[in-house]
């Protein structure tokens, strides 16, 4: 086990490039393996859940390999092998392995998925999904059974009970390759589905719609990669830098980002009165004085996303008057609130809304990382107090922040990843 060390005070300047996009990442792994032909990767953030992935690959003889921001993947000799609990459990978004086996071999089995404890995630418009695609679905001993008819699978219209990242993504992986039309309508509209899409697209497939409810997949015989696919930026790691730079910056230049994925963030912080300089694909953040409150409520894009709810909050504690955070999609990720109290943060919890106030001085405190942005969160906070914060179960960070320690000392942060020695002996 890994803990974090920050010592706080120090303001933020410089500048810090944003990485690919975690959440297109998790899905383009996958997806690579419904390729003919090897497949090449660029701007591949430098993340846990990327190595995660990897040993999956190997798993099943894909042969891949990591430099620099590339990452290539040889699926031609992949093997339909069965993926257990131990590889899937800390990982959430190997779920895609489901629609990406699927749809290259007509079956698959693969256990629940784990992740990030942040309240129910249900699968179910996922087997909605696969069986609309002809496919049956059965759990068996904490394990997903999925099979194609002999036959394969066909083309269907599946409209979706609720709006879903996950379940759009594994019902393209899996209809790519169906015989015939696909319509999935409530479709989520997320940039990753996009970039998803022009992954696929480049490949051969055939998939209009995306970025609107009504996807439109005609399915296709054969994918193989002419190209490589640059992964875009990660919209939840430049919100939580830009807000990092409002909240503990001297003026801080936050590049690689496309503005447009993140309207409704920035006009929260505009609203809270953080002044922002907008290039062609870079925001300037300037030192903040006066802040206001502001209510936040997440939603699916393009509103406000979940992912940067907890991002935000300690730029809020800056901030005069009462704020509200109601996180609607996920109503439960609150467990940054008791370690921001811990640090002295003036928080608390009303039938699942966030409710704040100003907060003159946070203190340096020994925290944990319960998630990967509740662990963002707390570096936020960490840079701003006074004195030393140490967070422990850092690898929730690790899992989804782009070689994190070596941007935040670019900045100018005082911040060090060690071994934690009494977790280790207590385990």
């Amino acid at each position: 086990m890994k803990k974090m060390r920050i010592m706080g005070g120090k303001p933020l300047s410089g500048e810090v490039t944003i990485g690919g996009a975690k959440n297109s990442t998790v899905a383009l792994i996958p997806a690579a393996i419904l390729a003919d032909t090897p497949v090449t990767l660029d701007g591949v953030p430098d993340i846990k859940d990327v190595h995660n992935l990897m040993s999956i690959l190997k798993s099943m003889q894909v042969s891949s390999k990591f430099e620099g921001d590339v990452l290539t993947i040889d699926p031609t000799h992949i093997l339909p092998t069965p993926l257990p609990n131990g590889r899937i459990k800390s990982l959430r978004a190997s779920y895609y392995f489901m629609g990406a086996l699927l749809g290259k071999f007509g079956e698959a089995i693969v256990g629940l998925p784990g992740g990030d404890d942040i309240g129910p995630r249900p699968i179910d418009q996922h087997i909605k999904g696969f069986e609309a695609l002809g496919a049956q679905v059965t759990n068996e001993h904490g394990a997903m059974y999925i099979k194609a008819p002999d036959e394969g699978l066909h083309g269907a219209r599946i409209f979706l009970d609720m709006v879903s990242v996950g379940a759009t993504i594994n019902v393209i992986l899996a209809a790519v390759k169906a015989k015939g039309k696909t319509i999935i309508e409530n479709a989520a509209k997320e940039p990753e589905i996009i970039d998803l899409a022009t992954f696929l697209n480049n490949m051969g497939a055939n998939i209009r719609g995306v970025g609107t409810d009504t996807i439109r997949i005609e399915g296709v015989d054969h994918l193989a990669a002419h190209n490589s696919h640059t992964i875009i930026p990660d919209r939840i790691e430049a919100g939580t830098y830009l807000a990092m730079a409002a909240a503990a910056g001297n003026g801080v230049l936050v590049k690689n980002i496309i503005v447009e994925h993140l309207d409704a963030f920035l006009a929260k912080m505009e609203e809270m009165g953080v002044q922002l300089d907008y290039y062609e694909d870079s925001i300037f953040v300037h030192p903040t004085k006066s802040l206001k409150m502001v209510q936040i409520k997440t939603a699916p894009y393009p509103g406000f996303a979940t992912d940067l709810q907890q991002p935000i909050t300690p730029l809020m504690l800056k901030a005069k008057g009462e704020g509200l955070i109601i996180d609607t999609i996920y109503p439960k990720r609150v467990k940054h609130v008791p370690e921001l109290i811990r640090m002295g943060a003036d928080i608390t919890i009303e039938n699942d809304v966030i409710i704040l106030h100003h907060a003159d001085q946070l203190s340096g405190a020994e925290v944990s990382a319960d998630e990967i942005r509740a662990g963002a969160c707390l570096m936020t906070a960490g840079l701003m107090a006074t004195g030393v914060t140490t967070i422990y179960n850092v690898d929730n960070i690790l899992r989804g922040y782009d070689r994190v320690v070596s941007k935040l000392r670019g900045l100018g942060a005082q911040v060090e990843i060690i071994d934690d020695v009494k977790s280790a002996s207590a385990s």
